[in-house]
């Protein structure tokens, strides 16, 4: 029997809340997760169900109010903002619904930025932008600006912007909301390639049930709680097992 992977991800106890005047808003409430390594997870549930707050909780773009948060072995909660912000840049690629490409830069420019924060040499720059554009099938597009590529390019070369560090853990918010059917398949496509052939660890917020069946467990979360836990792998393992297609 194959070991279990190790987890990439690990939540406890998550609490997050708000202040409105002398109101306190719950967002999370004692939440507790494992992502395993190499797991395409999906995030679902109704608009203020906290799906996006944890999504910026474990990619370390805000602080939770109580609990704890590990990351590769990490402990993203304990850390200072400069001690996050490093380590977002290294470890934490981003991919938007509405790509925030810069429109001013080429493709190749945009999926440079991130190393630009990061010692390296011109020719290693160079390296792994090529790499991450092929990756998402854009070298013959690397010279054009944003307003030049469709939607689809444009959200492509947001994930190959994400790739370009070689992160540990890719975060995607509403990756497909902005796309028409074909490409919100086609980056479907390539997260799943992500995932499965270079063992990206991948969580995904969406509305889209379509986009969430791609991944391989959706996570349902209702006022700040976990309340169902659709694990379309070990459902698949059960239906081999017993002969079914």
């Amino acid at each position: 029997m194959p070991a279990e992977k190790q987890a990439m991800v690990r939540v406890r106890d998550l609490y997050k809340s708000f202040s409105r005047g002398s109101e306190e808003i719950r967002v999370l409430q004692k939440l507790t997760l494992d992502v395993p390594a190499g797991e395409f997870l999906a995030l679902m549930g109704p608009s203020g169900s906290g799906k996006t707050t944890l999504l910026n909780l474990i990619a370390g773009l805000d602080s939770p109010t109580g609990g704890d948060i590990y990351v590769d072995n990490e402990h993203v909660s304990r850390m200072s903002e400069s001690e996050l912000a490093r380590w977002r840049t290294r470890s934490v690629g981003f991919v938007f619904q509405f790509y925030y490409l810069l429109p001013v830069l080429t493709a190749y420019e945009n999926v440079e930025l991130p190393l630009l924060l990061l010692p390296m040499t011109k020719e290693q720059r160079r390296k792994q932008v090529l790499t991450a554009l092929d990756l998402v099938g854009l070298t013959d597009r690397m010279s054009h600006r944003p307003g030049m590529l469709s939607g689809g390019q444009q959200q492509r070369v947001g994930i190959a912007r994400a790739m370009v560090t070689d992160p540990v853990l890719i975060v995607a918010d509403e990756p497909t909301g902005d796309l028409d059917s074909k490409s919100a398949d086609e980056i479907l496509t390539l997260m799943d390639v992500l995932c499965r052939q270079m063992n990206k660890t991948i969580i995904m917020v969406t509305h889209d049930p379509h986009a969430a069946e791609r991944a391989m467990r959706a996570l349902h979360l209702e006022k700040g709680r976990l309340v169902l836990d659709d694990d379309r792998t070990a459902k698949l393992g059960q239906r081999q097992k017993a002969g079914v297609a």
